[in-house]
C-alpha cells in the first residue's frame, strides 16, 4: 500500500513539474509577444464578397458567426472601399497604397502577348502561360517594408500580379511565404490541379475539369449524381488552411504578417458537401445551375454560395483560435475585408442574398462597376485592448489606406509616394484624425471608367472608351443606390469633380483610359509588328 502511495506521488510530483515546465515556457512565449512592441499583423481578404453578405452587415440568410465576433470585438467600417472593381488592380492598390489614377496595374491584365492564357489545361502544364501582368521588381510593398523592419511575412491564397518565375512573383515583392493560386484563371476550379509554395509548383490529387465544362450529355440536371466529377480530392482552401496554421507556428517567436487572401466566394460554385447539405436543408429544393453563364454546374446554386461563405468564416475562426493557443492574439491586430463586390455570373444569385444590400448588386451595379455595390466593401478591425469592442465609425477609407497603416503599426516611416493615409488614429479612438479630401477610381475596363467620393457627393464617368465625358452626381445621403443623378442641379460640384479627375489621372501606357490614349497605344502595338 505505501509503495502503491509511493509511486502515485512521484507521479503526481512529475505531471506537476511538466506542467509547470509546459505553463511555463507558454508564459515566456507570451512575455516575448507582449514586450515586443511590434504587433503581428493579420489582414484577411474575401474574393467577390458583397457588402451585405456578413450576419454583421445584415445578412439574414448566410450564417458568418466568426467573422460577426470579430466585429463585436473590434470595430465595423460602414464607409471603406476597395481600391478597384476587379482582382488585379484591387490588389496592386491595397500591397503599394497607391490609388488607381497611380499605380501600376488598372486591370485584370492577362499577359496574352504569351499565348493560348485563357487554355485551362494548357495554363496548368506550362508556368509560362500562368500568371498575370507582374508588377515591376522595384516596386514599394508593404510586404517589402514590414520584411525590411524584422516581420516575417506571408501571402496565402491567391495573388494575380506577377506570373510564376517572373519580378511580380510573391518571393520578389517582399513575401518569405507563398502557398496558393498564383494565377487568377486557374483559381476558376477550386479543385485544380496544381498549387504553387514559394517557387515549386505542387501537385494535387485531382483531375482536369476546365472550367465551363457542361453535365455530361443526357445526365438528369436534378439528380445530385449528375454532378460527382465537380467535387474531387484535394479542395484547395483546405490546403491553404493547412498552410496558414503552419505559417503562423513557425513565426510565432517574431513579429509576423499574414495576408490571407482567401478565393472564396468567387465562383465557381464548389463547397464541402456537409456545408452544402446544411443550406440545402434550409433553403429547401432550388433550380439547379447547369452552367450557362460559366465555370461550373451546381445542384444546389444558392445553398453552395452560403456554404462558401460560411466555410471561409470557419476558416477565420480557426485562424483566431490558433493565434489563442500560440498565446499572440493579444499582440495581432486582424482585419477582414473584400476585394470587390459581388459578381453576376457562375451561377450566383446576388437578388436573393441582397448581396451588396443597400447598395444596388446586379450587372452594372456591383463587381466590375465603380457605383457603391462594386467598391464599398466591408471593413473589420479587431485588437483586443487596443480597439474598442463593438464600435463603429463613418470614416471614409480605402485600400490605399492600408500601406501606411501597416507602417504606423511597424512603426516605420511610410514613404511618400503613397496616396493613403493610416487609419490607425482611426481604429484606435484617436481624436480628430486625418481625413481623405476625397477619393479617387478609374478603371480602364467595363467601357472606361472614374469616379471620385467627395463628402456626401459621389461622382461617376462611364463609357470613356466610347468619347462619353459627361459626369454623374449622387447625394449618397439621399440616394444611396445612386439612382438619381444630379449633376444637372451642382454645376460647381461637376467642375470640382472633373478637376480631381484630371488631377488624379496620370496616363498609364499599359492600361489607357482615354480614347486618344487608347490609340496611341493600338498604334504602337501595331508598329511592333511590322517587319525590320
Amino acid at each position: 500500500m505505501k509503495k502503491q502511495i509511493k509511486t502515485n506521488l512521484q507521479t503526481l510530483i512529475i505531471f506537476s513539474l511538466f506542467t509547470i515546465f509546459a505553463v511555463s515556457c507558454s508564459n515566456s512565449k507570451n512575455r516575448k509577444q507582449k514586450e515586443n512592441s511590434k504587433p503581428n499583423i493579420v489582414f484577411i481578404m474575401a474574393d467577390d464578397l458583397g457588402y451585405g453578405e456578413l450576419g454583421s452587415y445584415g445578412q439574414e440568410k448566410i450564417h458568418t458567426p466568426n467573422i460577426d465576433k470579430l466585429a463585436q470585438n473590434g470595430m465595423k467600417f460602414t464607409q471603406f472601399y476597395s481600391g478597384a472593381p476587379v482582382c488585379a488592380p484591387a490588389r496592386c492598390v491595397l500591397l503599394t497604397g497607391k490609388h488607381m489614377g497611380h499605380a501600376y496595374v488598372r486591370g485584370n491584365n492577362e499577359w496574352a502577348s504569351r499565348g493560348d492564357v485563357w487554355d485551362y489545361a494548357k495554363a496548368s502544364a506550362d508556368p509560362g502561360l500562368e500568371g498575370q501582368w507582374p508588377i515591376p521588381e522595384e516596386t514599394i510593398t508593404s510586404a517589402k517594408l514590414l520584411q525590411k523592419s524584422g516581420y516575417k511575412t506571408a501571402v496565402v491564397g491567391k495573388w494575380g500580379l506577377g506570373a510564376p518565375f517572373t519580378e511580380g512573383e510573391p518571393l520578389k515583392q517582399g513575401f518569405d511565404f507563398f502557398y496558393g493560386y498564383n494565377c487568377q484563371r486557374q483559381a476558376h476550379n477550386y479543385y485544380p490541379l496544381h498549387l504553387w509554395k514559394n517557387e515549386e509548383k505542387v501537385p494535387l490529387n485531382n483531375k482536369l475539369v476546365v472550367p465551363g465544362t457542361k453535365l455530361d450529355e443526357g445526365a438528369d440536371p436534378y439528380d445530385i449524381n449528375s454532378y460527382k466529377k465537380f467535387t474531387q480530392n484535394d479542395y484547395a482552401p483546405d490546403l491553404m488552411m493547412d498552410a496558414t496554421l503552419e505559417f503562423l507556428e513557425s513565426a510565432k517567436d517574431q513579429p509576423f504578417m499574414l495576408y490571407f487572401a482567401s478565393p472564396i466566394p468567387h465562383d465557381p460554385l464548389q463547397a464541402p458537401a456537409e456545408y452544402v447539405e446544411k443550406y440545402h436543408k434550409e433553403f429547401g429544393e432550388e433550380e439547379p445551375y447547369v452552367g450557362n453563364k460559366g465555370y461550373f454546374p451546381a445542384r444546389y446554386p444558392r445553398a453552395t454560395y452560403a456554404a462558401m461563405i460560411t466555410y471561409l468564416d470557419d476558416q477565420v475562426g480557426q485562424i483566431v483560435q490558433k493565434l489563442k493557443d500560440m498565446g499572440v492574439y493579444e499582440n495581432t491586430i486582424i482585419f477582414f475585408t473584400s476585394d470587390n463586390g459581388p459578381t453576376y455570373v457562375g451561377g450566383v444569385d446576388t437578388k436573393f442574398f441582397d448581396s451588396a444590400r443597400p447598395f444596388n448588386s446586379e450587372y452594372g451595379w456591383g463587381k466590375g462597376f465603380t457605383h457603391e455595390g462594386g467598391i464599398r466593401e466591408p471593413m473589420i478591425a479587431v485588437w483586443p485592448g487596443h480597439i474598442k469592442p463593438g464600435s463603429v465609425t463613418d470614416h471614409i477609407g480605402s485600400f490605399q489606406d492600408i500601406l501606411p497603416t501597416f507602417c504606423d503599426l511597424a512603426g516605420i516611416e511610410t514613404p511618400e509616394a503613397t496616396d493613403g493615409i493610416s487609419i490607425l488614429p482611426v481604429i484606435t479612438g484617436k481624436k480628430n484624425p486625418e481625413k481623405h479630401a476625397y477619393l479617387y477610381w478609374e478603371f480602364p475596363s467595363y467601357t472606361g471608367q472614374q469616379a471620385v467620393r467627395l463628402g456626401k457627393w459621389k461622382a461617376i464617368r462611364q463609357n470613356i472608351f466610347k468619347g462619353n465625358m459627361n459626369i454623374e452626381l449622387y447625394d449618397l445621403e439621399k440616394d444611396i443606390k445612386e439612382e438619381n443623378d444630379v449633376a444637372a442641379e451642382y454645376p460647381e460640384i461637376i467642375k470640382q469633380m472633373e478637376e480631381i479627375m484630371v488631377k488624379e489621372h496620370v496616363p498609364s501606357e499599359m492600361f489607357p483610359l482615354f480614347p486618344a490614349e487608347r490609340k496611341k497605344k493600338k498604334e504602337k502595338e501595331k508598329g511592333k509588328k511590322k517587319p525590320v
